[in-house]
């Protein structure tokens, strides 16, 4: 939703309120909707279930990024997304810049309520969308996403199913960490470099985990150096992306 909306989505903005789309026929139930995210979800197919979510919440376009991966450098932090590549990597200074400001308590209470902004002028969006976007937060296990959507220009948002998919993007991730198949070498991980590698998914720099964990920080480099090798990864954000993939943390 944007500044060309409807009368009544401009005013909807200005008390900070969004109006609800009323439910469209033909729309799945919810039991409906959850079997539809069933195979694919086992499968690891997020793409199949986020397009099944953006059509029951009427998105052009979805994005689902780890969200506590955003300041490292790349797009490791994409869990799915079908975003023109050039705007992914437009977007990624304001997604780091965002989080970074954010404290504890307001990451927390965010959790599955939509948030609306805009898109860098200098942003190119695709004929018809609407440079407004919006972001659902969501926590699976340990780890924090964001699930950002692009919508038609004009389109009328609802919160409630918003949150609603929240929910479901939660659940069809679930399923596919559940499933997730891992090689061999996983079990090579000790419990002390399974702990290095959740510290780090978590932001933590080598000295911040030298302290939690109470030893030197040039142990902990050993054991992140051994995860890299056992995971046949060159860099942490690599070892980071590879635990999620493989339910690791």
């Amino acid at each position: 939703m944007d500044a060309e909306l409807t009368t009544e989505g401009q005013e909807g903005r200005a008390r900070g309120a969004v109006p609800a789309e009323p439910l469209q026929k033909g729309s799945p139930s919810k039991d409906a909707l959850i079997r539809k995210l069933a195979t694919p979800g086992l499968s690891g197919d997020m793409g199949q279930c986020l397009r099944v979510l953006c059509d029951y919440v009427g998105a052009s376009h979805h994005l689902l990024a780890r969200y506590d991966l955003v300041q490292e450098e790349g797009l490791d932090f994409v869990v799915a997304a079908d975003w023109p590549f050039d705007l992914v990597r437009r977007l990624e200074s304001e997604l780091a810049t965002s989080y970074s400001q954010s404290t504890e308590l307001e990451k927390c209470l965010s959790v599955l309520q939509p948030k609306y902004a805009i898109l860098p002028d200098d942003a190119h969006v695709p004929l018809g969308i609407s440079r407004q976007y919006c972001t659902v937060t969501l926590n699976v296990g340990r780890t924090r996403l964001a699930l950002m959507l692009l919508f038609p220009q004009d389109y009328v948002l609802s919160p409630e199913r918003l949150r609603e998919v929240g929910l479901l993007a939660g659940y069809a991730l679930s399923l596919s960490t559940s499933k997730a198949h891992k090689s061999d070498r996983d079990f090579d991980l000790t419990d002390r470099e399974l702990e290095c590698l959740f510290w780090i998914a978590e932001g933590k720099t080598s000295d911040e985990i030298a302290t939690i964990l109470g030893i030197s920080r040039n142990t902990i480099n050993n054991y992140i150096t051994s995860v890299m090798r056992k995971t046949a990864t060159k860099t942490r954000s690599e070892a980071i992306a590879y635990a999620v993939r493989n339910n690791l943390v």
